[in-house]
């Protein structure tokens, strides 16, 4: 871009500064000295480009401070006599600036160093000029203490068997945390290489992104270990930790070393990982035909982690939940997770740290390709796990957040730390995934394929945008390809090799995908079928916001997206496609049919609402022979038609009239979905405490499903999704006290209690229901919260605490959340999932949101705001709120903290979701009450 340098003079020192800032606001911030920062913006200027870090830090674990020293290799783009990075909570006790000669050209008393915390930003001024084109060599050295958080270069404890307390330190930077640790140009852009060294004491081992060169002794038992020189990355991706940890490891066919570090007592747990690491490796390499750049692949356990798991290059990081897998305690779902969450973890080693997003509005180009590579990967290495299953429940998801007014766009404004740390939502992951699919099949495999392989290797240790996806999809032919004779794809010849139903058609994938990430929402497809004419139409598909409400109309204005549409008939021999660009179309058939399916497997983004009699139709055909459709057409037909009630097309009585079939249905997945549904419409009724309709609703779940919960048998028997349908059929069947669950789990809690909590009496995939159901008695919530505290499984872990939320005693639950909130025995990172836990319990939602307003401000020290824990105890602490009264409680509250929550979205989250469910009870209520007595026997 072109830079406008204007020259300001004060204070004897020459202010340079970029023609970026706003001609309309020519004011400057006030640094904490008291005179103007050179610089108004959130985002670093230009001018000056880091090539090379040299960092040494020295975590003390014992004073928890630690003391980095940096050189930043630096060029000069526009001269100017200041330079502007990231520091946050840093102290700088030198600086100074040389040529490339060595000739210091300013040390710290010859330049001013000015901070302004607002924008996380210090500035370097000095009187000389930095020329264009030059090599200058900025030195820093500065003093900190270990991050209390999650953020930034932060210490961890772990607790031994004999229960001692061991300290470690480890970085979490991603999005903008690297300045935490040292002091940076901490933007995606800004790629440099790094070489890093670390200082430690003997007793404990260090990591960082890559292997270790060599070790030097110093005095005091001190040790100094050096890295080999990283590869062009990021500031969010370098990594460092320094801990006690061992490894298991092992070597890809290529030669990657590949290695799992976890607490010494753990060491057990790490096997599988290691196993699944190496294969996703090994698939990736070969799926995206470039060899993995770094020698070697550590993947961490860290015992203190906010989110799931990050993708530093070289030095993943994950919660040990997301790493470890204990075959006593973990089910068969724990093992899915785990296997995913290193596929989506090795797939940023391209997604996001080969080619890396150019700013963080368009972040879904990391984590939606990460997310949709997890089924990728572990369907071509675990085939056994059936994952591809579990995409619905990714898009049903997605589909949820997206049908609310409160949505976003997954290209959006991002530009402070806040509202960039609120884009790692949904929106980013869940549908990015799905549109991905969805432009997948559009585009057929082969097509998709080699246009990512030509996006990562044209984008190579670069940055990327929204369009250079597009551009690489349509034109997969590079220099190289033509040269060397490969086979490729040209724009033009993009149509000729997508599915047939495009060869007559001329489109741009560029304007089709942009209706998909330029605009929030999600498009209903609504179908009129009249022989062989089929009329289509489209409009934005709301939840709890009826065509007949005011405001309705005006949320359609503008909206239009391009969808690839996927149909079968009763006279179908391949599927039918149709790209519809329009608000309406038709489509002619070749005969009269008598039915119609659109969204063939749930292969698209959109919702189908089926007008005249085409609901009662396939109603009818469910009865008659539910094979006719596939398992995931069956499931997507249940989503979509609960959808349609949400959204005030559908009645309540034919989507349950849709799910009466159910009792035949052999797919797990299916059942899953219908009885799910069920099942949240049977808790909203307890919690409140509709009781007529409650005890009528359980009668008919287990009347309809006795047969299939009779089925079930309290192991670890089967497929993966025989496993996880065990453990949500046991968990609804105990919950609505079905007399013969609640025996056999008490039975299995009381042998287990008597055992001392031997667990080779209880299979891991009933765990959790036994636990639960044994968490009603007061002697078994205290011997649960006992065996928490010695538990050394995570899995375990996490299955108790969901059972100590379970109970229905107030004061249990609130020592429950007082324990979570002190950090000591429940550690802080599970704060707010015990929250959610405990607000999902009937006798506990009123109880966790009183907690939450209560305890506010301290939530707020513990997580900052936009994290992943504030937005969970926002939403997820008022998602279960169905009234008015609860609805003004809620507004008010925000209200009162709305100079803190001003930025974020997640409170319109919480206020839409409690308005959709009033909505759906006012509408739904007397359907649901008739419907059910009409069909209790």
């Amino acid at each position: 871009m072109l830079l406008l340098l204007h020259i300001l003079n004060f204070v004897g020192i020459n202010y340079a500064l970029s023609g970026e800032r706003s001609t309309e606001n020519t004011s400057f911030p006030i640094a904490t000295n008291g005179q103007p920062f050179p610089w108004n913006k959130l985002r670093l200027p230009g001018w000056i480009l880091p090539v090379h870090y040299d960092l040494l830090i020295h975590p003390n674990l014992t004073s928890l401070i630690f003391m980095g020293s940096v050189k930043i290799e630096v060029t000069v783009v526009h001269e100017t006599s200041t330079i502007v990075l990231h520091s946050k909570h840093l102290e700088i006790t030198s600086a100074a600036i040389e040529e490339e000669n060595g000739k210091t050209q300013a040390d710290l008393k010859q330049m001013k160093v000015l901070e302004y915390p607002p924008h996380e930003q210090i500035a370097f001024l000095y009187a000389e000029p930095l020329l264009v084109d030059k090599k200058y060599f900025l030195s820093i050295n500065y003093i900190a203490n270990l991050s209390d958080g999650f953020y930034g270069l932060y210490k961890s404890t772990y607790k031994t068997k004999d229960g001692q307390t061991r300290l470690l330190a480890s970085t979490h930077f991603e999005p903008t945390s690297a300045r935490m640790a040292f002091p940076c140009f901490d933007e995606p852009s800004f790629k440099a290489n790094y070489t890093i060294k670390i200082r430690r004491d003997g007793q404990h081992s260090a990591l960082s992104n890559m292997p270790k060169v060599k070790t030097l002794k110093l005095d005091n038992n001190l040790f100094e270990d050096h890295f080999a020189e990283c590869v062009k990355m990021s500031t969010y991706l370098v990594a460092f930790i320094v801990s006690d940890f061992q490894s298991v490891s092992g070597t890809t066919s290529s030669g990657i070393k590949v290695s799992v570090y976890v607490t010494p007592e753990k060491l057990n747990q790490a096997h599988y990982a290691l196993e699944a690491a190496i294969k996703i490796l090994e698939f990736y390499e070969q799926y995206f035909g470039i060899y993995y750049p770094l020698p070697k692949q550590d993947l961490v356990a860290v015992p203190d982690f906010q989110s799931g798991a990050m993708e530093n290059w070289g030095l993943t990081t994950y919660r040990e939940t997301s790493l470890l897998y204990d075959p006593e305690t973990s089910s068969a779902s724990d093992k899915l997770w785990v296997t995913m969450v290193i596929g989506h973890e090795l797939a940023h080693q391209w997604f996001g740290n080969l080619v890396t997003m150019e700013w963080w509005n368009d972040i879904w180009l990391n984590e939606g390709f990460a997310r949709y590579m997890e089924f990728i990967s572990v369907d071509a290495t675990y085939p056994e796990l059936q994952v591809n299953d579990y995409l619905l429940g990714t898009c049903f998801a997605a589909m949820g957040r997206d049908s609310m007014n409160s949505s976003r766009p997954i290209s959006s404004k991002a530009e402070n730390p806040t509202q960039i740390k609120e884009m790692f939502d949904t929106v980013s992951y869940d549908k990015g995934a799905c549109i991905l699919h969805m432009l997948r099949n559009f585009l057929t495999e082969e097509v998709f394929q080699n246009g990512i392989i030509h996006y990562l290797k044209k984008h190579s240790y670069s940055n990327a945008k929204n369009n250079d996806l597009w551009t690489s999809l349509a034109n997969t032919c590079s220099e190289e390809d033509f040269t060397s004779g490969k086979f490729c794809y040209s724009k033009s010849q993009l149509a000729k090799n997508a599915h047939s139903y495009y060869v007559d058609e001329h489109f741009d994938i560029a304007e089709i995908m942009n209706t998909w990430t330029l605009q929030k929402g999600i498009p209903l497809i609504i179908v009129e079928q009249n022989q062989k004419r089929i009329k289509i139409r489209q409009e934005r598909f709301l939840k709890g916001i009826f065509s007949h409400d005011p405001q309705w109309a005006s949320m359609q204005i503008g909206f239009l997206w391009h969808v690839p549409l996927t149909y079968i008939t009763s006279h179908s021999k391949s599927i039918g496609r149709h790209l519809l660009k329009n608000h309406s179309d038709t489509i002619e058939l070749e005969e009269n049919v008598n039915w119609v399916k659109f969204n063939v497997d749930m292969n698209g983004y959109y919702i189908v609402h089926y007008e005249g009699n085409g609901w009662d139709t396939i109603i009818k055909l469910l009865n008659q022979n539910h094979a006719l459709f596939s398992y995931k057409d069956r499931a997507n037909l249940i989503h979509s038609a609960f959808q349609l009630v949400s959204a005030g097309r559908l009645s309540l009585d034919r989507a349950l009239d849709l799910m009466q079939y159910l009792q035949h249905e052999s797919s797990n997945i299916v059942l899953l979905q219908g009885l799910g549904y069920l099942a949240g419409i049977y808790r909203m009724m307890e919690r409140r405490n509709i009781s007529d309709v409650t005890e009528s609703l359980k009668r008919y779940i287990l009347q309809h499903f006795k047969l299939v919960i009779d089925r079930q048998t309290w192991s670890d028997e089967g497929s993966i999704s025989d496993r996880m349908l065990r453990s949500a059929l046991l968990e609804l069947a105990c919950d609505l006290q079905y007399p013969p669950c609640v025996q056999k789990a008490n039975e299995l809690f009381s042998k287990w209690m008597e055992s001392g909590g031997n667990l080779t009496n209880v299979p891991s995939d009933v765990l959790e229901t036994v636990y639960s159901v044994g968490s009603k008695t007061a002697d078994g919530w205290n011997f649960l919260l006992e065996r928490y505290k010695v538990s050394m499984s995570g899995a375990e872990q996490g299955k108790i605490c969901s059972a100590l939320a379970s109970c229905k005693d107030d004061a249990k639950l609130t020592r429950l959340l007082e324990l979570a909130m002190e950090g000591h025995i429940i550690k802080t990172q599970d704060l707010s999932s015990v929250i959610y836990s405990v607000s999902t319990n009937p006798a506990g939602q009123h109880l966790a949101w009183k907690f939450v307003k209560k305890n506010w401000s301290k939530l707020l020290e513990k997580f900052p705001l936009g994290s992943f824990s504030i937005r969970t105890i926002i939403i997820g602490a008022t998602a279960q709120f169905s009234s008015k009264q609860e609805l003004e409680e809620v507004k008010l509250f925000f209200e009162s903290v709305k100079e803190e929550v001003s930025q974020l979205r997640a409170p319109q989250i919480a206020v839409e979701n409690i308005e959709k469910n009033i909505k759906w009870l006012e509408r739904n209520l007397v359907t649901l009450t008739k419907w059910i007595l009409e069909n209790l026997k």
